[in-house]
C-alpha cells in the first residue's frame, strides 16, 4: 500500500525548495494521474534542448552529476513528504530517460520505441529492478532503480538501432 504524504504536493510546495523543483521535475511530477509517464514525456523537449549545446556522449557525461543532484533533491523531497519514493518523484525518470534517448536513433519511431521500452522496464521491474526498488531506500534508492531500467531498454535499442 503506498504512504500518503504528510503535505499537500502542489505548485506552493514546488517552489517551496530547491530539491522540490527538481525532484518533482519542474512540476511534471504534480499530475495526478501517471507522473512517472509525465516525468518520462518531460525529458524528450529536455533532452532535444539539450542536443542544441552538447553531443550524446557529452549528455550522457552530464547524466552523472544530475544523478548525483536527483539523489539529494530526492532524499530532500521524500524526507519533507515523509514519503521515501514518493510517485512525483520524477527526476529519476527524467534522468534515465536522457540516457536511452542518448544511444537512440533521432527519429521519432525510435523515441516512440526508447520511451515505451523505458517505461515498460520502469513499470515491470524485472529482477534485479524490483530489488533495488524494495530494499535500497532514501534518494539513491529512488534514483538506481530507474537508472537500471534504462539500462534495460537500452539493450533492445542497441540491437534495433540499424532498423530504426
Amino acid at each position: 500500500m503506498k504512504q500518503a504524504p504528510l503535505q499537500i504536493v502542489d505548485l506552493r510546495f514546488l517552489f517551496m525548495h530547491p530539491a522540490h523543483f527538481i525532484a518533482l521535475g519542474f512540476g511534471s511530477g504534480l499530475a495526478k494521474r501517471a507522473p512517472g509517464t509525465w516525468g518520462t514525456l518531460a525529458a524528450l523537449p529536455l533532452f532535444a534542448l539539450l542536443q542544441l549545446l552538447f553531443s550524446n556522449i557529452e549528455i550522457a557525461l552530464l547524466c552523472v552529476p544530475l544523478f548525483v543532484l536527483g539523489v539529494w533533491a530526492s532524499d530532500v523531497t521524500g524526507r519533507a513528504l515523509g514519503v521515501g519514493d514518493y510517485g512525483g518523484i520524477v527526476i529519476d525518470e527524467i534522468i534515465a530517460m536522457c540516457l536511452v534517448l542518448c544511444v537512440t536513433p533521432p527519429t521519432w519511431a525510435a523515441w516512440l520505441l526508447a520511451f515505451v521500452l523505458f517505461r515498460f522496464f520502469d513499470i515491470l521491474k524485472p529482477w534485479p529492478i524490483r530489488w533495488l526498488d524494495q530494499y535500497v531506500k532514501g534518494g539513491f534508492g529512488v534514483m538506481i532503480d530507474d537508472i537500471l531500467a534504462a539500462g534495460f531498454a537500452i539493450v533492445p535499442i542497441l540491437l534495433l538501432a540499424p532498423y530504426l
